[in-house]
């Protein structure tokens, strides 16, 4: 599970864990950061607009011309430069990667 200690989608996402017995690691990307090979991994698997969180304080505080002609390089190189943007959590699985905490998804694809 990557995301941000503090983040209360991440302690959402780790109470659910613990319920229901499903184990994880954490990263923390805020902390630990995140590598440019892992962000282009997650790009190709669910693409940059489901991963860049457009909707936090981090995104809105950008300048105009940052948030402009948004790519997928771009959207990496921002990602990279300050992971609070990233969606939280992303949680590779042997199935794919979910992004973002959905109860009957997680329950879905890790739980069953």
């Amino acid at each position: 599970m990557y995301g941000i200690k503090n983040c209360d989608t991440i302690k959402k996402a780790r109470d659910w864990c613990e319920a229901e017995g499903v184990a994880y690691d954490f990263h923390d990307y805020k902390a630990a950061g995140i590598d440019r090979a892992r962000l282009e991994k997650w790009v190709a698997a669910v693409g940059w607009e489901k991963l860049l969180n457009r909707a936090g304080t981090t995104f809105r505080k950008l300048h105009d011309a940052d948030k402009a002609n948004l790519d997928a390089g771009k959207a990496i190189g921002l990602m990279i430069a300050q992971p609070s943007m990233i969606k939280r959590p992303v949680v590779e699985h042997p199935g794919g990667l979910l992004v973002g905490f959905a109860p009957a998804e997680w329950k879905a694809a890790l739980a069953g």
